[in-house]
C-alpha cells in the first residue's frame, strides 16, 4: 500500500509520501476554497453536476464552502457526490468541506445561511449573553455533532472580532465587546468543536476569523462593501484586538482567516489584511509562532456569483493589480489558500515564470495535507445519509438550541410586569401567537406585544450593504410615535433583536417592558413576557444613550461611549413566576 494510503503510517510520513507525488496543478487545486452548492430551488440538477466537476476533477480543487442545501440530507447526500468525482482523480486526495454558521435565525448569503433542519441557536452574541462557558461548549458540541452527521468538517468561525465598534453589521457574529469574555468563548468553542484534546477524526476545525481583529471598521461600515474598506484605531488598540486570536491558538485553533479591511493611520501597509507583511509575516507567522493554515476571506483575487450578485474582487488597496499580482503577495506574506476563489491557473503561471518557487508552495500544501490527514478524511470517504437525518436537528440538539434561547434574553426594564396567560393580545411581527386569544385592533387589546429589529439604514446604494446593516441605531420617530399610541390603550411588551446595540431607550421611557434578544422564535419570546420561563442572560455589549455618543466613540477601543444606557454585564433577573423579580 502506498504510504499516504496507509492509516498506520505517522501523519508526517503520509505527507512526505503524498507531496513528492502531486504535480504543480495538483497542488494548486488545494490552495483554493471557493463555494459549492447541491441541486436545488435556484440550481438545477445538471449546472450543480458540471460546476463539480469542473472544479473537482478539471481544477483539482479538494476544499468546499457549502452553500445552500434545502435541508441536511441534502447537504449529506452532496458530500458524498463530491467525494466519489475527488476518489476519480488521478490521487484520489478526498474534499474537506466546510460551512459558515447555519444555527441561527436569519441568513446572510455572505456570512452564513441558516439551516431549518438543524437545531436553532441564538446568535453568538446571545451565547455570550448567558453567564459562564457551558452554553458555549454545549453549542459547538451540537455543532460538531451535526456537522460530522453532515459530512461538514471545518467550521468558517468563530469570530474573534471584538464588538468595539457599536455600528458594525458583523457585531453579531462576535461573543461581545468584553475582550476577556471574547477570549474565553473562543477558546471554549474551539476545544468543543475539536472535541478532545487532538484534531482527529471525530473532530471538526475551526478557522477563527478575522485577524487581526476585524472589529474597528471605520464608522462601521463593513468592508465586504469596496465603499468601506478602511478599517481604523484612532484610540491605537491593534494589540488589544489580537489578544483572542492568541488565547485561541492556545486552545489549539489549526486554521486563521484574515481579514478584507486594510489599516488605515497605522504602521502597518495600507493593504487588505491578507496582502499585510507586517500582520502576516511579522505577528501572525513569526511573533505568535502560528504554523497553520492562513486563508483569505472570500474573493481577494477575482469575482464570483453569490446569487445573482457579482462579488468581488476584493483587494483592498491592491486594485490596481493582476489576480496573479495579488495572489503572489499573498503567498509572499504568508497565505496559504485563497477563499472563494477557483482560477487554480494563477498558481501554476506564477511557479511556471519563477514568481513564486514551488518550495514555497509546498510549504503551503504540507500545512494542508497535514490537516486532511489528521481529520481522517482518507478513512471517512462517505457519511451515512440515515445518520444525518437522524442527527441533524435530533431532540437533544433541538433543546438545547430552545434552552440558550431562552438563557440569552436580557430583561432591560419590566414596567408592564407579566403578561397575563389568558389575556387578548395584539401581536406585531410574531406568526406564532403560542395559545393566547389575539385581536386585530390595538385599542382592544388587553396587552400589545411587538417584535423590533435593531434599526438600520436600508437602501444605501449597494446590494452588499443590504445585508449588511449599518448607519444608525436609533428608531425611527415614525416607530417610537406607533408604540406611544399602543402604549395609550395597554400595555406594551416589546421584544428587540440586537444585530447591533440599538438605542432603547426611547423605548423604556415610553413604559414598555423590553427584552433584548439574539435569535429567538416567537414562543421563547412569549413564554418569557408570560413569566413561563425565567430572564437570566447579561448584555454583551454596551447599550448606547445617543447616537453623538456613538459617533464620538474610537472603533477600536471598547466600552468608549459616553454615558450608555445599559453597560455590559447588565440585565433585571426575573424567575419563571410572577413578583420574584430583583436587579443583577
Amino acid at each position: 500500500m502506498l504510504s499516504y494510503l496507509d492509516p498506520t503510517e505517522p501523519i508526517e510520513r503520509r505527507v512526505d509520501d503524498l507531496l513528492p507525488r502531486m504535480s504543480v496543478a495538483e497542488k494548486a487545486g488545494l490552495m483554493f476554497h471557493p463555494s459549492t452548492e447541491p441541486a436545488g430551488a435556484d440550481l438545477s440538477t445538471h449546472d450543480a453536476a458540471a460546476a463539480a466537476q469542473r472544479d473537482v476533477v478539471t481544477r483539482g480543487i479538494s476544499h468546499f464552502n457549502v452553500f445552500g442545501g434545502d435541508d441536511s440530507e441534502t447537504v449529506a447526500a452532496w458530500h458524498n457526490t463530491l467525494q466519489d468525482l475527488a476518489a476519480s482523480t488521478r490521487l484520489g486526495i478526498p474534499v474537506t468541506l466546510s460551512s459558515d454558521p447555519r444555527h441561527g435565525f436569519r441568513s446572510n448569503p455572505f456570512t452564513g445561511q441558516s439551516l431549518g433542519s438543524l437545531s436553532r441557536w441564538p446568535e453568538t452574541t446571545g451565547i455570550a449573553a448567558i453567564p459562564g462557558t457551558d452554553a458555549v461548549r454545549a453549542y459547538g458540541e451540537t455543532i460538531r455533532a451535526e456537522f460530522l452527521a453532515m459530512g461538514l468538517r471545518v467550521y468558517l468561525g468563530p469570530m474573534a472580532d471584538i464588538f468595539t465598534e457599536p455600528r458594525w453589521s458583523r457585531g453579531a457574529g462576535t461573543f461581545g465587546e468584553d475582550p476577556e469574555r471574547v477570549a474565553e468563548l473562543t477558546a471554549a468553542f474551539i476545544e468543543a468543536l475539536r472535541g478532545g484534546p487532538e484534531l482527529g477524526a471525530q473532530s471538526v476545525a475551526a478557522v477563527v476569523k478575522h485577524f487581526p481583529g476585524g472589529g474597528p471598521q471605520l464608522r462601521g461600515d463593513d468592508a465586504h462593501d469596496a465603499r468601506y474598506p478602511e478599517q481604523v484605531y484612532p484610540g491605537g488598540q491593534q494589540e488589544l484586538h489580537i489578544r483572542p486570536f492568541e488565547r485561541a491558538f492556545a486552545a489549539g485553533a489549526t486554521q486563521v482567516m484574515t481579514y478584507y479591511g486594510k489599516p488605515v493611520g497605522t504602521e502597518w501597509e495600507e493593504v487588505g489584511f491578507a496582502f499585510n507583511a507586517p500582520v502576516v509575516r511579522g505577528i501572525l507567522r513569526r511573533r505568535l509562532g502560528f504554523n497553520g493554515i492562513v486563508v483569505t476571506d472570500w474573493n481577494l483575487l477575482e469575482s464570483d456569483m453569490v446569487g445573482d450578485y457579482l462579488f468581488g474582487p476584493n483587494g483592498w488597496g491592491l486594485e490596481d493589480r493582476t489576480p496573479a499580482e495579488r495572489a503572489r503577495i499573498a503567498i509572499d506574506v504568508g497565505i496559504d489558500q485563497f477563499g472563494g476563489d477557483r482560477n487554480t491557473a494563477i498558481i501554476e503561471e506564477l511557479v511556471d515564470a519563477g514568481l513564486v518557487p514551488e518550495s514555497r508552495i509546498d510549504e503551503s500544501v504540507r500545512r494542508i495535507l497535514r490537516e486532511k490527514f489528521r481529520l481522517g478524511l482518507f478513512e471517512q470517504r462517505q457519511v451515512d445519509i440515515e445518520h444525518a437525518r437522524e442527527t441533524c436537528g435530533a431532540p437533544v440538539y433541538f433543546e438545547r438550541g430552545v434552552t440558550a434561547q431562552r438563557d440569552s434574553l436580557v430583561l432591560l426594564s419590566d414596567t408592564a410586569g407579566i403578561l397575563s396567560n389568558d389575556a387578548t393580545l395584539f401581536l406585531e411581527g410574531f406568526d406564532d401567537s403560542d395559545g393566547h386569544p389575539t385581536t386585530t385592533d390595538p385599542t382592544t387589546a388587553d396587552a400589545v406585544v411587538v417584535r423590533l429589529d435593531a434599526p438600520f439604514e436600508p437602501g444605501r446604494g449597494s446590494l452588499v450593504a443590504e445585508y449588511f446593516h449599518g448607519g444608525t441605531l436609533a428608531f425611527s420617530t415614525e416607530t417610537i410615535e406607533r408604540l406611544q399610541a399602543y402604549a395609550e390603550h395597554a400595555p406594551v411588551f416589546v421584544s428587540v433583536f440586537l444585530e447591533r446595540p440599538a438605542i432603547v431607550g426611547p423605548l423604556i421611557d415610553l413604559g414598555a417592558t423590553v427584552v433584548g434578544e439574539f435569535g429567538a422564535s416567537d414562543r421563547v419570546v412569549l413564554d418569557a413576557f408570560s413569566g413561563r420561563s425565567a430572564l437570566t442572560g447579561h448584555l454583551p455589549f454596551d447599550i448606547p444613550s445617543t447616537m453623538a455618543a456613538v459617533e464620538a466613540s474610537r472603533e477600536d477601543v471598547p466600552f468608549d461611549s459616553a454615558e450608555p444606557r445599559f453597560r455590559t454585564g447588565s440585565g433585571l433577573q426575573r424567575r419563571a413566576v410572577a413578583d420574584s423579580r430583583q436587579e443583577a
